[in-house]
């Protein structure tokens, strides 16, 4: 398993085909190949990086960022890919201008920090054995100076999230896209591209395309009640009542979840999360430990990144097979 859609990029990072990668997240793409290959992933406020030229999703939950082999890497591709840029206007919101986010890399970066753990919320959809290696991985991050607040709670963490607003988003998005691609493609709408891909068959057709399906039958229009109402719901649970709330009520600088279990609130509410390397099971997959807070608090989870990468250098480099034939 290389995890999610940014997979051949974390896959290739993971193998030193090449020092760094550029992944894309709707929701966990990032923060899922990253932790399934031993590697940082950043997933980065929605506003801190440019998404022109890339093929949307949703315009609300997008972002691109760094799949790198350490959290210093991480931090200069950061750099690089930080930016306001007039053609996607949620840049404008970015507060860091020129910002050198190497300046997080503190060893003592966990000296201090209240961190909580999702556990009630995220741990019982692991296995066992991906617990111990959080569990482990918790002892360290409070041997590196942080005071762990346990079993904290996320009151939106076992909503019942419908995906209406992808749903819509993707539609209006891709035809926007389609506008800006080569026109003798004859692609101008979702409906083209569903029967572009039935004429192709299985050669691209092997996993179907339902959510196709259910795109094509919405409006696609972002004044529709069905969207807007699922909008409204959504970023309100995942920020004021979701993240804001347990960061405020318990005074926390990040949350701890495992792997990208939990990648659904950050990427609702358009918040960043970084994932490190944490360990692995006994049969050797990898795992990762994930922090998450607010809005644009990318400084704050590079710290606590930093300080843990440098406290248990946990990854391990591939060993390729060198047999012959």
């Amino acid at each position: 398993m290389v995890g999610g859609s940014s997979a051949g990029s974390g896959a290739a990072v993971a193998a030193n085909l090449a020092t760094a990668g550029v992944g894309t997240e709707t929701s966990g793409s990032i923060l899922s190949p990253a932790s399934q290959n031993s590697l940082v992933g950043i997933k980065p406020t929605v506003g801190l990086i440019s998404r022109s030229g890339i093929v949307p999703i949703s315009i609300t939950q997008d972002t691109a960022g760094p799949m790198t082999r350490t959290v210093e890497d991480g931090a200069i591709l950061l750099n690089v890919l930080n930016g306001e840029d007039e053609n996607d206007p949620i840049t404008s919101t970015n507060p860091f201008g020129k910002k050198d986010f190497t300046d997080s890399l503190k060893k003592d970066g966990l000296k201090g920090k209240r961190i909580g753990v999702a556990r009630k919320s995220f741990f019982e959809y692991v296995s066992e054995e991906h617990r111990k290696v959080i569990d482990a991985a918790i002892e360290e991050v409070k041997a590196a100076g942080a005071i762990i607040i346990e079993d904290i709670k996320i009151l939106s963490a076992n909503n019942d999230w419908d995906i209406n607003v992808m749903l819509y988003e993707f539609k209006s998005a891709v035809e926007t896209y389609l506008k800006t691609v080569n026109v003798s493609t004859d692609l101008n709408t979702l409906n083209d591209l569903i029967h572009g891909n039935r004429r192709l068959g299985t050669k691209a057709l092997k996993y179907g395309q339902a959510l196709f399906y259910q795109a094509e039958r919405t409006s696609g229009r972002l004044i529709d009640a069905d969207y807007l109402n699922s909008l409204v719901f959504d970023q309100e649970e995942s920020r004021e009542k979701g993240i804001d709330a347990v960061l405020a009520d318990n005074q926390l600088d990040a949350i701890i979840t495992p792997n990208n279990v939990g990648a659904t609130i950050p990427a609702k509410a358009g918040y960043p999360s970084i994932t490190v390397p944490a360990g692995y099971t006994p049969v050797g997959e990898p795992v990762g430990i994930t922090f998450t807070a607010g809005q644009y608090s990318e400084p704050t989870l590079l710290e606590c990144a930093y300080a843990y990468e440098q406290s248990t250098y946990h990854r391990k480099k591939p060993i390729f097979d060198k047999k012959e034939g």
